[in-house]
């Protein structure tokens, strides 16, 4: 097990809670949030910032509608992933159960509401990391669940895998909900940028694979870059 370091900045783990916003659904005020997260990123975490620019810059032009369908595009109906990170791991074999019941444990002991989510789900999890007041389990947290889970989580917008998955929504479902074919991945900056942080404020040795190409960030840019002339 590695052991947390103290961020130099923010030793509260605050940031966690910060981010913890960046996967909820988008209501209504989602774009200030991520407005917020983005200026203290660059502030405080300014590798996770840069990850998280082109992600920032869509929000601010983007309707809600757009941004209701994207999520639920990434994470739900016909989704890239899931954001609960013990199926992630571990599927529904019992493993899951068993991390779920310690879990629940340690929301409960810290007075964390996950709502209508499980207790693995990423802002809940993210949320529990603020809270608790166990460095040691914090830190084998982000180890062995967090930090692996977001590798692979990140690694299902990989194209190959998408269009995998496509393949079977469109045989079981007869019909595919229409990506973006600019934007329908972008979900993985926030979560690039969440990995960044987690790389400054723990011992992570493993590294998440580069980014998207420069093409799609050009190509993301004159977009933007339109629309706002329009």
């Amino acid at each position: 097990m590695f052991l947390s370091k103290r961020n130099k900045i923010d030793s509260t783990y605050r940031q966690y809670d910060l981010l913890a916003g960046l996967f909820m659904y988008p209501e209504p005020g989602f774009t200030g949030i991520v407005n917020y997260v983005q200026a203290y990123l660059h502030e405080n975490y300014p590798k996770a910032a840069k990850e998280l620019d082109v992600f920032t810059a869509f929000v601010s032009g983007a309707t809600q509608n757009e941004m209701e369908e994207l999520f639920t595009r990434s994470f739900d109906v016909q989704s890239v992933t899931t954001l609960d990170l013990g199926y992630v791991l571990f599927g529904d074999d019992y493993k899951r159960g068993a991390m779920l019941v310690n879990l629940n444990k340690e929301h409960k002991e810290v007075g964390n509401d996950c709502f209508a989510e499980l207790s693995d789900h990423l802002p809940n999890v993210l949320r529990l990391l603020y809270k608790m007041q166990k460095p040691d389990f914090r830190a084998e947290l982000v180890e062995k669940i967090i930090a692996p889970a977001l590798r692979k989580i990140i690694g299902e917008f990989d194209p190959n895998k998408i269009e995998k998955k496509n393949t079977v929504y469109k045989k079981h479902h007869k019909t595919l909900i229409e990506r973006s074919e600019h934007y329908g991945t972008i979900y993985q900056l926030p979560l690039r940028a969440l990995y960044k942080v987690m790389e400054a404020d723990f011992r992570i040795k493993e590294k998440i694979e580069p980014g998207y190409e420069n093409g799609f960030l050009n190509s993301v840019g004159r977009e933007l870059k339109t629309e706002s002339v329009s």
